[in-house]
Formats: structure tokens, sequence, C-alpha cells
């Protein structure tokens, strides 16, 4: 279009033209900072933790019960009890630090006065002067338990209930904020995603407010507090109770946290709500409810406006503004708030849908707040358009279209890593969870990360976001259900505003197997309020509860929207040696609870709970296609390992294939959620000496269990695989019975030993493997032919490799951002001369790193292994073994990680940071 000379000649008029746009650009952004600012204070935190709990202060929340002995390793589905009642003897914080929740308590009469003084105000550790050059220096996210060491034994301090690490204390975290003169006359906030817990926080030694719930995300104003153009003292007690969790809950300021900068006129937190209707393909209506909150002394008239832009898949806006909101005028009294609601439609609009067969996209609602014209602040909402329709007779149907619930549940630590969130680890397990054909995830049992919710709409993940695991009554002595009487309000209100603009959220549960499901009438009431809450919140969205033991007969599962089952769909402990115990024992109880509730969707909240370590298998195999787990069936106590031929579970829960078959059998449940997709730390039943648990469908440190492969055949038939099970390193078995398993999308299979065809078998109905349980074990190869209607479907091959010679190791990503965040998850595997896997190798690997890059932890996923996460020392476990490397802040160039054991030969991989 242009010749050549004209583009020289305008050459530097085009120079120009850029530095002019880029200052423009600039200043537009500074313009925009001036507004409302969002900084993160992750950095640059000095952390101290008292050695135990006799040594450390007595700025205590409250007293807590005394502990007795405890049964660590009870059943999981063990009856709650009564609360313990604790008398106060001395001064607690907690009517200072209850009045910090008023803002998500709705009656008026029931919110809570500030108390006359300044508890703590001469205690060293909030004092600006206090000398804490010799505390430990982190940045935030923090689990200050992932170090470890690991406590090993009975009789430790921390079981393995919680994971056997040191999770429990009480710690202090200190940082100077350095407040502009700027800042003079803003409202400023102390926003924290999660601390875990019993947050209490002082500023300049004033007592500013806290939060008990570790998993909540609060707010603090700051702004009474602050002093402008200086350095402002932060300090903030934890105090993690041992005996609080049934799982690892990890310690300290555990997610990130941000100081946000507002105008005092301002949309107040989590103060906007977006919902969508009339949705079709040439149309879609957007809602909007916006809050202002005025901060100032006088009364305020300002104007909301509201701009809808499209987003690409990084997140980022898309040209020009798809629809407007018509401008809103909003009376704000001083000191009050003001709520102003507006509609738009949206033409052709792009809507959220799940993997695979819809796609996520997102839209943002950019809300600026003018006042005399200019704009004092701006709010971003992202959201998604989509339907949801709740069938009793079919499930789930998004945006048409029926979508079956492939579902897997996950607790909230990251493996080797801890509690300390990170987006990289949280999106690798989701990718993982993907790949194997998982749709949907249920937060088990508390509100996530932030940031993992913005995974599940960016990767098209159905959601089922769930609350408390305890009410009133207990699971352990110091849960939830210490502080459910004053915070259950205002955690449940403050956990749906946060997170209903989500659309990957489907359902709100407010409750897993709680012991009210025991007390009739008493916990249906108390089932009632929070339902209430919830729907006072969003009427959009259902509700659900987990049930364990609530019958359908019983005054529970009247409450909420969307009957939830643990494994009562299965049915619980029907094996005849069970008769006569005072465990629960459940017939299956999917026809039960559609007669009795006819108009409400059943799905599965938690099947399974089966059990496996990875590449270990036992003998004989059982010929049920699911086994409780017990020495000589599937289970080796003095390993402490359980199979990995995948027929093997807890006591009250089921193999996958007779979750599926049962699944199957019942077309109206629209889906479940299996117990769980990756391993986790603590709960290692069936055992408690161990460190994590068995139930994940992939290991610790991210290995896929041959149980991996079953749920892909199953959920993902569409893709042409099978798997073949065990390894076929058996140098003692030869001669003896090796079954050989195979899993499939196929309907038929041929297996060959050695070339020879040992036949072809056909999946029978409600059938999801291929046994071939009378082999003979003899040294060679196995391989699998799949065949899908007559046609071969997909190929495998096992062989019996050669001693270990090698290592060899990959990355997950060999390009990673040079942040101080972002993570290379990089597999070490032993091999053989030929590069097999090495199925039954344990070498010790060292691993050393150079380069802009260092090692933050090592694992192998054996759930057994006691060595500190942070050892760059580690066994392989059958034949693999983790190292996962950080990119330091700032610092480019290529990090080199070498692995050596001795007797192999070593290997480094590259990885770039950029």
């Amino acid at each position: 279009m242009f010749n050549k000379e004209f583009i020289e000649r305008n050459k530097l008029f085009g120079f120009i033209l850029l530095f002019v746009l880029f200052f423009s650009c600039q200043g537009k952004k500074d313009e925009d900072k001036s507004v409302r600012e969002q900084v993160s204070i992750n950095e640059g935190w000095s952390f101290y933790k008292y050695k135990t709990a006799s040594d450390a202060d007595s700025l205590i929340y409250d007293v807590r019960p005394e502990v007795g002995k405890v049964n660590d390793n009870k059943d999981a589905d063990s009856k709650p009890t009564e609360a313990v009642i604790a008398e106060t003897k001395q001064t607690v914080l907690k009517p200072w630090v209850l009045p910090s929740g008023n803002e998500f308590i709705k009656d008026a009469v029931n919110k809570y006065v500030r108390p006359e003084g300044n508890p703590g105000s001469h205690f060293p550790f909030v004092q600006a002067d206090f000398d804490d050059s010799s505390w430990e220096k982190v940045n935030l996210p923090h689990d200050w338990a992932i170090k470890g060491p690991f406590q090993t034994g009975w009789n430790s301090e921390v079981g393995g209930g919680m994971g056997r690490l040191p999770s429990n204390g009480v710690a202090w975290y200190r940082k100077k904020l350095d407040i502009s003169a700027s800042d003079a006359g803003k409202s400023v906030f102390l926003d924290i995603d999660g601390a875990m817990s019993y947050a209490i926080v002082w500023l300049n030694g004033n007592l500013v407010g806290g939060w008990p719930y570790g998993y909540a995300s609060w707010r603090l104003d700051l702004t009474p507090f602050l002093v402008p153009g200086g350095l402002n003292q932060l300090a903030i007690r934890l105090d993690n109770p041992n005996y609080s969790a049934r799982w690892y809950p990890g310690g300290g300021i555990y997610r990130n946290v941000w100081l946000i900068k507002t105008d005092p006129v301002h949309v107040a937190q989590y103060g906007t709500y977006v919902t969508t209707k009339d949705i079709s393909e040439e149309s879609a209506t957007v809602d909007l409810e916006v809050t202002i909150e005025n901060d100032s002394q006088s009364n305020a008239t300002v104007e909301v406006n509201t701009q809808v832009y499209t987003l690409d898949d990084e997140g980022n806006e898309i040209g020009d503004a798809v629809a407007r909101f018509s401008p809103v005028e909003a009376n704000v009294v001083a000191g009050e708030k003001a709520r102003v609601k507006a509609s738009v439609k949206i033409k052709n609009p792009k809507l959220w849908g799940p993997s695979p067969t819809q796609y996520p996209n997102l839209y943002v609602a950019v809300t600026t707040v003018l006042k005399d014209g200019n704009p004092i602040d701006t709010y971003e909402t992202r959201f998604g358009i989509r339907s949801l329709e709740f069938d009793p007779e079919k499930g789930l149907f998004v945006n048409g279209e029926h979508i079956t619930i492939k579902g897997v549940n996950n607790h909230h630590d990251l493996g080797a890593l801890g509690a300390a969130f990170n987006t990289r680890a949280a999106e690798r397990q989701l990718e993982m969870l993907r790949e194997m054909g998982c749709n949907a995830i249920r937060m088990a049992h508390n509100p996530p990360a932030p940031e993992l919710l913005e995974l599940t709409d960016k990767m098209g993940f159905l959601v089922i976001d769930e609350i408390f695991d305890s009410w009133e009554l207990k699971k352990t002595p110091h849960d939830f259900h210490l502080i459910f009487p004053e915070w259950s309000e205002p955690d449940i209100r403050s956990f749906i505003r946060r997170d209903r603009n989500h659309p990957s959220i489907i359902m709100w549960s407010f409750g897993n197997e709680v012991g009210e499901q025991y007390t009739g009438e008493s916990g249906a009431v108390v089932a009632q309020r929070l339902y209430d809450f919830v729907k006072e919140e969003d009427p959009t969205r259902p509700t659900t509860l987990a049930m364990n033991f609530a019958k359908s007969y019983m005054e529970l599962p009247v409450v909420p929207d969307v009957i939830g089952l643990n494994y009562q769909g299965e049915g619980i402990r029907q094996d005849p040696e069970f008769e006569g115990t005072d465990r629960i024992r459940t017939k299956p109880q999917y026809n039960a609870f559609r007669e009795r509730f006819p108009a409400k969707v059943i799905y599965s909240s938690e099947t399974a709970s089966a059990f496996s370590s990875r590449g270990f298998y036992t003998f004989p195999v059982s010929d049920a296609i699911s086994s409780i787990t017990r020495d000589g069936r599937g289970g080796d106590s003095k390993m402490a390992h359980v199979s990995s031929y995948e027929l093997y579970a807890v006591d009250f829960g089921s193999s996958a294939d007779k979750v599926f078959g049962m699944i199957e059998r019942h077309p109206f449940v629209a889906g479940e959620f299996v117990w769980t997709g990756w391993d986790y730390l603590g709960e290692p039943t069936p055992y408690y000496k161990a460190r994590s648990s068995y139930n994940g469908i992939i290991d610790l440190a991210g290995f896929k269990k041959d149980r991996f492969f079953l749920y892909q055949s199953h959920w993902r038939p569409e893709l042409p695989m099978v798997h073949i099970l065990p390894h076929w390193n058996w140098p003692e078995r030869i001669g003896q019975t090796t079954p050989v398993h195979i899993f499939t999308s196929g309907d038929e299979a041929e297996l060959f030993l050695n070339g020879k065809s040992l036949g072809k078998k056909k999946k029978g109905e409600y059938e999801y493997r291929i046994r071939w349980d009378d082999i003979l074990y003899e040294p060679g190869e196995l391989k699998a032919v799949a065949y899908k209607e007559g046609k071969v479907w997909a190929e495998k091959l096992v062989k019996t490799t050669g001693e270990a010679t090698q290592l060899v190791s990959a990355p997950d990503r060999a390009i990673i951002v040079a942040d101080g965040k972002d993570l290379s998850f990089v597999t070490v595997q032993i091999s053989d001369s030929e590069g097999l896997l090495v199925p039954r190798s344990n070498h010790q690997i060292k691993f050393t790193i150079e380069g802009p890059g260092e090692i933050v932890a090592t694992d192998n996923g054996d759930q057994t292994d006691m060595i500190a996460f942070t050892s760059h020392e580690r066994k392989a476990f059958n034949g693999l073994a983790l190292v996962i490397v950080r990119a330091k802040a700032g610092e480019s160039g290529m990090i080199r990680v070498t692995a050596e054991s001795p007797g192999l030969e070593s290997v480094t991989i590259e990885i770039q940071s950029k």
C-alpha cells in the first residue's frame, strides 16, 4: 500500500507519534493508578515462630478446650460430637476482633461493638522500634510448616491426620509499610486472601482487627491508624492450633496480601454483582449491581458508568466495548453505602462453557465512579455469560447442552509446596486433570484461593464452591465449631460475595458430612439458617450439602436445593464382615432419594475413596470389582502401601469400576466428584504413620497412578488409548499367576505375551476394564491392541527392562518467567540403557542447580517418605522423582539442573528463565 520512499520519509514522524502515544498511555495509566491502587505487599516480611505453645505470648483470640487423648487415625466418617465449652479465665481479644465481620452481618442488632482499650499496644512485637533483624526473612505466600521436619511415630505432636508437619503454633509477621504523603485523605485497606489461622492485626501499635477462619479472605480498614508520609509498622499474629483439621491445614499467611488505596467514595469490597439472563445466540441480558461506599464526612452524589469488553485467553481486553450500561446516579450518605442497578443487552454473546465441548469465553465489566465529572474510582469485574439448568431426570445442562459431571475433589495443599498458593502449581494440577477427562472440581472443604477460581474460569472447569466441614458439632477438638456461633454468618456471606461473579461456579455447598445429619430437626434448623444466608447473597445458583449419613426420610436433605451424596449411592460397608459393628452401614441410596425428592437433582459429591501407591502391586489380586483394603487384600501394613491394581478402597468407599456401574445404572444421577484428584498431605488412611493420602488419582508429586488411565478410558471415550498394568519386572514371580488388566476407551482388546496371543476379550455391560487373571509370569514383552467397533483403536507395549543405568529428566516447561513465582516441574526417571523406566528402582538422587534459579522442593510421591521436601537429595519411588525449580525474580538466563546417583549416568537439563 505504501512505497519504500514514503515509509523512509515518514519514519521520523512515526517515531515521534509512537513517543507521544506511549507517554499519553503512560499518563492514562498514572491517572488510573491515582484512582484505585491494588499493591502487592508480599515481599520483605520478618517472621518469627515460638518454639513451643508454652513460650507463646498471651494475646489470644479466645481460650480453647483442653485436649486429652486424640485418636488421630479414626475413620473419616466417624460421627461428630458435641462441642466442649472452655471457661475463660484471662483477657482475650475476641471482643476487639469480632467487629471485623460486621460488614457481613445483615441484622444491625447482631453486629458487634468494639470495646474501649487497645490490647497488645505495649507488646514489643507491635512496636515500630522493635528490632526484628534476627527474624527469618520471608516472602508471601508463606507456609511455615512445609519445610518440616516431619514428625514420626504414634506419639508425635502432630499426627498423620494433619500431615506430620509442624503446622501448629503461634507466630508473628512484621512489615513496614511506606505510605506516601499523597495517600493522605484516601481510604486504605489491608486485604488478606488467607491466613492460617486466628489472625490478629496491629498497625502502629493499634489493634486493628482480625479474622479467625483460616480459609477466609478478609479486609481491614487501616485508614484510622495510618500515618501518611512515612513508615507504618504492620504486625500480624497467627495462632494455628493442633487438632484443628482432618487434613494438612498449613500454617502462616499462605495466600496473597494486598494494600488497596481508594478515594473515600469508592466501589465497596466485593461491590459488584453480575448476573445474566435471556441468553440466546442473538443476545443476552446482563444485570449489574454496584455498591458504592462513602467513607468521607459528607454526602456524595456520584455517577456510575460501566462498559463491557471481551477478554482474550490471557485475560486482556479485546478491542472496543461490546456494551455500555446507561449511567446511573447514586446519592451516598456519609459513612454509608448505596446500591445502584443497571441492565444491558450484549449482541451475539460469546458464551462461557466447560471444556472440551464448549469454550470458556470471558468478559470484563469496567465500572467508573465519577464525582463532578471526574473519575474517582475504577473497578473491574470479570464474568461469563452462560445458562444453567438442573433437571432431576437428566442432571445438568450448560447452555442447553447436557453435561455429565466428571469431577474430582481436591484439598488446598500443593504437595511439596504445602499450602502456600502458587498459580502455576495449581494450573499444573488442573491441566493434568483435564487431560484425564475431568470437567469439574469440588473445593473440599473450604473456600479456595481467589486465583484458583480465576483458573477454573479460564480453563473451563465447573466448580462446587464449598465453605464448611463442620458446624456446631466437632470432628476434631479445635476445628471450626469453636467459632461457628459468631462467624458462620460473616464467613458465609463474605465467601459468596467474593466468588459469585465466577461463571465456573455452578453450586454453593455450605456443609460437608456435618454432625447435624444426626440431630434431626435441630440440625435442619441450623442448615436452614445457612441456606438463607446463601440465597440472600446469590439466589441464582442452587445450594447443596454433602451427606454421608443423612437418609432420604430425615430432616436435613429437605433443606438444600440439590442432593449431594457421599458414598451412599454405591452403598456403605455392605460386606458381611461389617454386620454387627457400630460403623455407618448403608444400602445403595440413589433410588431412595429419587423417590423422596423427585424434583431435586441428585449427584455424588464424593465417590470411590479408592487407595493406591503408584507402581506398587500385591498378590493375589481380588477377583471382585471392588474390595476393602487389608493385609493380603491389596494392603501391606509393613510397607504401608496399597496395590495399584486399583480395586481397593476405604471401608466406606468403592473402586472406580463400582462407581461407574452404579452411576450408569441410575441415569438421573448428574455425575460424580471422585475422592480425590490428587493425593494430599494428611489423612493417610489406611496407614496413619504415613504423611499423605492414598486416595489420589495422581500422586503427591504429580505422577499418574494407573487409576488415571481407568478414569481417562471412561471419561474420554473419543480418545484412542490403552493402558496395561502392572509393569513387567517380576523376576521372583516366574511361573506364578500375575494378572494383567487393561484400561481402554475401546470396547475390546487382545493381549500378547512375547508375541503369543492370549485372546481377545470384550468389555461386558457395566465393565470398565478387561482382565486376564490367569497369566503365568515370564519376562519379555506385553502388548495390548485395543479395538473399537471391530477396528484397531490403540496399542501399548510394556517390556521387562534391563538394569538401571542412567537418569533421564524432562521439565514440564523449558521456559519460565523470571518473576520469583513461576515454576518448572522436572521429572527425573531411572532408566535402563534403552531409556525405559525401571519400575522398582529406588535409587538415591542428588540435585544441584546453576544459574538464575533455585530448587524449591523435591518429592517422589511416596506416602511414607519422611525426608523434608526442601531436601536436595531424595530417593526415587518406583523409578520416579520430582524437583521443583523456581526462577529468581528479575534474573533472566539459563538454569541448569543436574541429577546424580551413584552407579548411574547423570543428567542435566536446561530451563530458560525470561
